[in-house]
């Protein structure tokens, strides 16, 4: 009754029941599970504080990677911001949810604990954009945690109608995949409409297609981490945009089967194999070599 596969009937799903994105993908996942709602309710509220503890884990105790590549990041933000947010050029809802993002990137960059949503090396976009939203709008958890659903609903159909691996489609499919989510997610829980909600993915991800996945190393930290970061504040902007009454031209459905067309049309070296991009830059190059990282060119 509740089953979607495409933004499109999600969206219609919401309007027939009159209700909300979050509502309809925990109605789905009742139905699939056989969990009770209350269940499925816990269990994301779970998923919440394992986003909170990561980012707070970053903000509290910071810790270099055994590469050396990351670590010192969320820790520079942090003094910059207790000491000088005067000077900020963005808002400090989106610096927060850089700061916020870049922390949970640097967690899973340490071994620490995450939620991979959707992926780990896109960790931090959601729960930087979400959390930092909540401290600025002082939303309840439970609008959080709808906002999470929502997120999901976006999240099911890319994986349905594309890809969220960065092997399979590059960094579009990951970091692009969580800023459509993040800014589904947060125009719910602005109080905006399910076709806002749809408007603010489809503006997200139209801004990042063709990303390519080129870690250095073939780990997960650059430029994933950073990245991230500056991702949360893409998906802030997306929410701005549908919340003001914008609309993409091109419905969400669409930009998903743009961004799997274009993930098989990018070069393997592009997706996440670190035979492309800025993996083989002069510096990571060196880096890579310096590490003992032998990677192996199979194309």
């Amino acid at each position: 009754m509740y089953d979607f596969t495409t933004c499109e009937k999600l969206l219609k799903l919401a309007q027939k029941h009159d209700t909300s994105l979050s509502e309809i993908v925990i109605r789905y996942e009742c139905a699939i599970s056989d969990n009770s709602r209350n269940k499925i309710i816990d269990e994301m509220k779970n998923r919440a504080k394992v986003m909170k503890n990561a980012i707070n884990k970053s903000m509290k105790d910071p810790e270099i990677s055994v590469s050396g590549m990351t670590g010192e990041s969320t820790k520079r933000m942090k003094k910059f911001f207790s000491r000088k947010k005067k000077n900020l050029l963005l808002s400090e809802v989106s610096y927060k949810a850089m700061m916020y993002a870049i922390a949970t990137g640097e967690t899973n960059a340490s071994m620490g604990c995450i939620v991979a949503f959707p992926t780990a090396g896109a960790s931090g976009v959601i729960p930087g954009a979400f959390f930092a939203t909540q401290e600025k709008l002082k939303c309840s958890d439970k609008k959080l945690i709808e906002a999470m659903f929502t997120a999901s609903g976006i999240g099911l159909t890319i994986a349905e109608n594309a890809t969220l691996a960065g092997s399979k489609g590059g960094c579009q499919a990951e970091i692009g995949s969580a800023v459509a989510m993040a800014a589904a997610g947060l125009t719910e829980m602005r109080g905006g409409t399910p076709e806002q909600c749809m408007h603010a993915a489809a503006l997200g991800l139209k801004n990042l297609l063709g990303l390519t996945c080129d870690p250095v190393g073939g780990m997960v930290e650059v430029p994933c981490v950073k990245r991230g970061g500056l991702a949360a504040t893409f998906a802030i902007s997306a929410s701005d945009l549908a919340m003001s009454g914008v609309e993409s031209f091109i419905p969400i459905d669409e930009v998903i089967d743009a961004m799997g067309k274009i993930g098989r049309l990018l070069s393997p070296k592009l997706r996440e194999t670190a035979l492309g991009g800025l993996a083989v830059s002069k510096t990571a190059m060196k880096t890579t070599k310096k590490l003992g990282i032998k990677i192996v060119n199979n194309f």
